[in-house]
């Protein structure tokens, strides 16, 4: 198992949902987790296009700068989409894939209503706090929940709207068979962002042969939050 382990957070996040799997890693890993542009402290670069293949651009260049040569690689919701077209370009050093509720790569299941909805819960607070509500299924410590809601209202404005109206709608499943290293895909029981029948549908028939779907009892869609250990277990030796 590679030591280092680069963690691609979900959409309207960061980087810091990872943080309570590191003291659960095994002795010697290194975890990365950066946010992503337009997500928490990260700004977009100029001219950034928020496409799914403009982030795993992004992501490739971090590697390089973290003189990264050999990782796992671990993808929670857009991290995951995000993930999934890296592992299809075949990036050097990785060794595998881990995908938490991923964004299915040819498109999420949302309906038109649920989409404006979304558009128009842009900075309010109210909204923040109704979908840590809907997308978790266990409680999390006070501390925890405010940093999910302050993720969400620290979101720009262009990467909020890109992904809903493009970015969780582009289709990259044609690339999906060059994917050459072991995966593994964790969903929660109570995941109604993604729902584990969904998951099923639409990102495990794209996967590899042989790549297990384990279904978490009684979590929502933040595994890292609502069960970091079931998440550290995945990258025991």
């Amino acid at each position: 198992m590679p030591h280092t382990i680069l963690a691609l957070h979900y959409w309207a996040g960061s980087g810091r949902e990872f943080n309570a799997l590191r003291p659960l890693l095994p002795p010697g890993a290194t975890l990365l987790s950066p946010d992503l542009p337009g997500f928490g402290r990260q700004p977009a670069p100029a001219g950034f296009d928020y496409s799914v293949g403009a982030y795993a651009d992004w992501v490739a260049a971090y590697l390089e700068e973290q003189n990264v040569h050999e990782f796992a690689l671990l993808g929670h919701s857009m991290g995951g989409k995000i993930a999934l077209l890296l592992a299809a370009r075949r990036r050097a050093g990785l060794r595998r894939l881990v995908l938490l509720s991923p964004s299915p790569p040819a498109g999420e299941p949302m309906s038109a209503a649920d989409r404006a909805a979304a558009l128009a819960a842009f900075g309010d607070p109210a909204a923040a706090e109704k979908t840590l509500r809907k997308i978790t299924r266990r409680r999390l410590p006070a501390a925890q929940a405010q940093a999910v809601v302050a993720d969400n209202l620290s979101s720009s404005r262009p990467a909020w709207d890109a992904w809903l109206t493009r970015g969780s709608r582009e289709n990259i499943a044609g690339l999906l068979p060059r994917i050459a290293v072991p995966c593994h895909l964790l969903v929660g029981q109570h995941d109604r962002a993604i729902t584990p029948a969904a998951q099923r549908r639409l990102t495990l028939p794209h996967l590899p042969p042989e790549t297990p779907c384990v279904v978490l009892p009684g979590a929502g869609h933040l595994l890292p939050l609502e069960a970091p250990a079931a998440v550290a277990a995945l990258f025991e030796a």
